[in-house]
Formats: structure tokens, C-alpha cells, sequence
């Protein structure tokens, strides 16, 4: 403003009134001597009641003691920043108030400005209130998860030990021996897992801890080759292209789940009347290496399915086989390493989902 205004012309007194926030004049006393009008609108008290009855009796019963040694560090010369209560309104509503207040010793009083912070309070509250359900669901789901792989492994090492027992040189037929064999391999690939499962649940390790550079063509034949018959009898045709990127920084246990989802996932949606093909390819979308994993089955509506796809329990089918966990893990798995995933489909054309892993 131009200097020529002099001090006294300012309108302090209406600054003073129309502020949203609190401002207030303090006496050593602990009575308000000044409040401006934000005050007894918040409280729900007319200014005379505000000014009649000592301030402490306004503050909420828990913080009562904090609030006057507060007021103590003022009358010390100690300034308040930030400092956080509670007031309670005449209709009993717990209001929390952020003060700033510096004193005046000469004159016994204190000058204060409050903002009114409820609102963020009870955001904190339900932010706390959810990570402690979040915290309870966890421990919950870990406790679930290795109940279940622990007791699962009494009967894949029943069957394991029954194998054991068999004489191979009995079984004349060449294609019985070789499912025979095929059963083997897949009990010691689920015993494996089982044991990895309970061996990181019962101490406390991080599936995810361990990152490396991963050969892309390696991990998706040792995914292949487990689900080997199921591939088999869909009579899918894989076209796969991984010389734009060949390796991967990433988790081993997780890249392997991600390939085992998706192609599981093009499984159970295939197109009946049409021959499977999966196209897996990789690519570099500037320094983020990307794969596109597509196929050509039944396809969805994007319009009414979009990124809900990737909920936990979302089905958008009749399949019985479709439980609405694969594609939730497949998002887990990118997004808990820094990655991302979109999915574009049609139906009756197909479903393109779109891997984008973190630079590296």
C-alpha cells in the first residue's frame, strides 16, 4: 500500500471480525478478554458466555492438563506453535483447535489465532481405524494361509510317499507310465510350494525380498511345463517373442505367477469354436521394459467390466473355475515392485494385458 496511508486508517477491527479463523485476546487470568465472532459460532456460546466462564472450562476434560501447561510455557515467554486440543460445544461436540500464541508479559495477556482441524482429525481417525482392520486382516489371512498350506502338506507328502511305493516296472502301458510320471512331477512341484509357503509365513520372510535378473523365456517354459497336460488337452498354440527384452529384474516367484495367472486365465475363457493362441512378446516403452500377453477368447465388455477385473472375487463369467483371484494377484504382484498393468478386450475377439515393470 502507499505509504502516505497512516497506520489508524487500516480497519483492524473488521480484519479482527470477519477472519475465519479464530482470533482472541487472552488474559493471564485464563478469561477471554477479545474473541472475534468465528469463536461463538463454533462453539455454539454467545460471546458473554464465552467471556464469563474461565477458558479451561471449555476444554475437553482429557486435555485439560496439557492445555494449562501450555498456558504455564506462555506466561514463560514461551511461544505455541501448532499446539493441538480439544473444546467442547455447547451441544457437547468434541472440536479439536490448532493454536498459535505468543505472549505479552508487560500487559499480562496472550494473543491467539485457531484453526479449526475436526475434520482432519477424523480423517487420521479413520485412516488409523482402517489400518488397523488392514493390520487384523493381515494377520488373519497369514494365519489362514498357513493353516492351509501346513495341513496341505500331510496329503501331497501321503501321495509323494505313495508314488514311492510304486513298482514302474510292472506298468507294461507306455502312455499310463507317462501320466504316472506327469502326476509325480506335479505332487513334487506342489510340495515345493507348499514348503516355500510355511518356510516364509513361520519366519517372517518376504516372498518378494529377493529381486534379480530373470531370463524371460527360462520362467515362462518352467510355467509351461507344470500346467504342461492342461495345455495339451485346450490344444493352445503359443506364439512367443522376447528378443527386444530378454531379461527381467524382478521376482522370480512372482514372475512365474504372473505368466501361470494369465495363461490360466485364457484357459478357462477360450473360445470353443476356435483354436487358442497366446502371444506373449516383450518391448521397451522408453526405459520401462513392457510385455503384452494377449489371446484370442471369449473376450469381455470393457464398458461394463474396465479395471474391476482386477478386484479380488470380481467374476464376470458363469466358469465354474473362475474364482476372482488370479488377475487380483497378477495387479499385487506388479504394482508391490513398482509396475503396472492395463487390459484392453473385445468380446468374441480377445483379451491384451499390458505389463509395464519399473526402469531399471
Amino acid at each position: 500500500m502507499p505509504n502516505s496511508i497512516k497506520e489508524d486508517e487500516y480497519n483492524l477491527e473488521r480484519f479482527f471480525s470477519i477472519s475465519p479463523d479464530i482470533l482472541c485476546i487472552v488474559g493471564y487470568d485464563g478469561y477471554f478478554k477479545k474473541i472475534n465472532p468465528a469463536l461463538p459460532s463454533l462453539l455454539g456460546y454467545t460471546k458473554e458466555e464465552l467471556m464469563q466462564i474461565p477458558i479451561i472450562e471449555f476444554v475437553h476434560k482429557d486435555d485439560k492438563q496439557l492445555t494449562t501447561s501450555a498456558r504455564d510455557n506462555l506466561k514463560r515467554k514461551i511461544p505455541l506453535f501448532n499446539f493441538e486440543n480439544r473444546y467442547v460445544s455447547k451441544s457437547g461436540e468434541s472440536i479439536w483447535l490448532s493454536w498459535t500464541s505468543i505472549s505479552e508479559e508487560e500487559n499480562q495477556i496472550i494473543y491467539a489465532v485457531a484453526k479449526d482441524i475436526t475434520h482432519v482429525k477424523k480423517l487420521e481417525e479413520e485412516r488409523n481405524l482402517l489400518l488397523l482392520n488392514l493390520t487384523r486382516l493381515n494377520a488373519d489371512l497369514k494365519k489362514f494361509t498357513y493353516m492351509v498350506s501346513h495341513d496341505l502338506r500331510s496329503p501331497v507328502s501321503n501321495v509323494i510317499s505313495l508314488f514311492s511305493l510304486l513298482d514302474l516296472t510292472k506298468i507294461k502301458d507306455p502312455e499310463t507310465l507317462e501320466y504316472i510320471e506327469f502326476l509325480n512331477e506335479a505332487n513334487l512341484e506342489m510340495d515345493h510350494t507348499l514348503n516355500r509357503y510355511v518356510d516364509a509365513i513361520s519366519t517372517d520372510k518376504k516372498i518378494n525380498a529377493e529381486v534379480k535378473f530373470l531370463n524371460l523365456n527360462d520362467n515362462l517354459n518352467s510355467v509351461k511345463h507344470s500346467i504342461n497336460e492342461l495345455i495339451k488337452i485346450s490344444k493352445v498354440t503359443f506364439e512367443v517373442d522376447f528378443s527386444k527384452v530378454t531379461h527381467l529384474r524382478f521376482n522370480e516367484y512372482y514372475l512365474q505367477s504372473i505368466f501361470l495367472n494369465l495363461i490360466s486365465n485364457s484357459l478357462k475363457f477360450l473360445e470353443p469354436n476356435r483354436e487358442l493362441v497366446i502371444k506373449i512378446s516383450s518391448h521397451k516403452c522408453g526405459e520401462e521394459p513392457q510385455l503384452i500377453f494377449s489371446d484370442n477368447g471369449i473376450g469381455f465388455d470393457m464398458n461394463s467390466v474396465g479395471d474391476d477385473i482386477f478386484k479380488i472375487h470380481q467374476k464376470f463369467s458363469d466358469n465354474s473355475e473362475s474364482k476372482g483371484i488370479g488377475l487380483y494377484l497378477v495387479q499385487n504382484h506388479m504394482e508391490s515392485l513398482g509396475g503396472k498393468i492395463k487390459v484392453h478386450s473385445e468380446i468374441n475377439v480377445g483379451t491384451t494385458f499390458t505389463l509395464s515393470f519399473k526402469a531399471e
